[in-house]
């Protein structure tokens, strides 16, 4: 009898990692929480060649907000790894897209703000100016 698994892994299309989820760049080393994802890279030709490298765009893709600095990126899940310091992520935009911790999985918690992947702002939106009543004339 063959046994057709000998030699053969299925690839599985599951994404590794899930939305509010703190992950480390294999390469560049930096941290930062999954803010949405898609199965496959979603990113436009120009944008895929642009890069230092071109993982697979047949796996899943993070959008991520990356600790202490102001941008966002979008990685394969092959240069990610799931982060095990428990360490706070520092990021303007977090409270926009989570609002608040599981601290005994370390995972964010997503709100309902929708993520534009074509269009992901530059920051929060502004807060409105203080309200302070004027004392009755």
């Amino acid at each position: 009898m063959i046994n057709l698994s000998d030699g053969y892994e299925p690839q599985s299309n599951s994404p590794l990692f899930a939305v509010g989820e703190v992950v480390v760049h294999r390469i560049y080393h930096y941290r930062a929480v999954v803010v949405a994802l898609d199965p496959t890279c979603q990113a436009d030709e120009e944008w895929y060649q642009s890069n230092q490298t071109q993982p697979s765009k047949d796996q899943a893709w993070y959008h991520l907000l990356v600790d202490g600095a102001q941008h966002v990126t979008y990685s394969a899940e092959s240069n990610l790894q799931r982060d095990g310091s428990g360490a706070p992520i520092v990021h303007p935009m977090l409270n926009l897209f989570f609002f608040g911790l599981n601290e005994e999985t370390n995972q964010y918690l997503r709100n309902e703000v929708p993520w534009n992947p074509g269009e992901p702002p530059d920051a929060p939106p502004s807060s409105p100016p203080d309200f302070t009543p004027q004392p009755p004339a």
